[in-house]
């Protein structure tokens, strides 16, 4: 099948980097799409209104996540995906506990802080491929003349250091750096990057904020990483990664008619 895409997300790249098997019956043929579950009806849902506490709107904060986790619900079963009713029901008491604390933790991290944007769009060339580079920053506030890049992530008590520092992770926050300053003709000095984190089951702190590294030597890493990818994607090169059919977890296309 030919390979008519101009555009590559960090989505993506992560699923090449992964198994660029499964990129190909994924993002090229479309025969392995993970169309969703609980977990990200939450985290869209509570995304939702993180973006609407960040611009400050007034609004009922557990009734419009309720609203909106219903209609993330309804879009799973409109195409019969089952969802674990016992998470379900404690994601409805988690969400209003975790947005209730946002609003400080901002505060408390970045003191006084200007929103610059909510939701950017990131469509940037990549130069010397035919590509660009697209993706959604969450959210950036400005201190001072330094601009913070973060992005919401939702989980169940919080992360380890090894996944706070691992590889796949930060570069998404790295990718995003770079081609914010691309955008905006920023010097990457000037912009720090960060996660937000959204602890679904803590009792206590459910939301963290941490810096995340992304410096000169990093960039050109991720960026040779990116660089690889669209080279392959390109030239049709694809090879089953048989050291990831079971991690992190099974994949989905393990022994059907498209993985042997």
């Amino acid at each position: 099948m030919q390979n008519k895409k101009t555009h590559i997300s960090y989505s993506e790249l992560k699923d090449w980097a992964h198994c660029p098997h499964y990129h190909k019956k994924n993002w090229i043929e479309k025969v392995a799409s993970f169309e969703g579950n609980e977990y990200t009806a939450f985290g869209t849902a509570i995304h939702d209104v993180c973006e609407k506490k960040l611009l400050r709107e007034n609004i009922d904060e557990a009734k419009v996540f309720q609203i909106g986790f219903d209609k993330e619900l309804e879009k799973l079963a409109e195409k019969n995906i089952e969802v674990n009713q016992k998470n379900v029901e404690q994601m409805r008491t988690a969400g209003p506990e975790v947005l209730a604390e946002v609003e400080d933790a901002l505060g408390d991290y970045f003191g006084d802080y200007e929103v610059y944007s909510s939701e950017e769009l990131l469509y940037e060339e990549i130069e010397n491929f035919g590509y660009h580079f697209k993706g959604f920053v969450d959210a950036v506030v400005k201190v001072g003349n330094k601009y913070h890049i973060f992005d919401w992530k939702t989980c169940s008590w919080g992360w380890d250091s090894r996944k706070k520092a691992e590889k796949m992770v930060t570069y998404q926050l790295t990718l995003y750096k770079h081609f914010f300053c691309q955008k905006h003709n920023l010097d990457p000095k000037d912009v720090e990057t960060h996660f937000a984190l959204l602890k679904r089951t803590a009792k206590k702190n459910r939301v963290e904020i941490f810096r995340v590294t992304s410096g000169p030597r990093k960039t050109e890493n991720a960026l040779k990483l990116l660089y690889q990818a669209i080279y392959n994607i390109q030239k049709g090169f694809t090879i089953k990664n048989r050291l990831n059919c079971h991690k992190p977890y099974p994949c989905s296309l393990r022994n059907t008619e498209h993985c042997r």
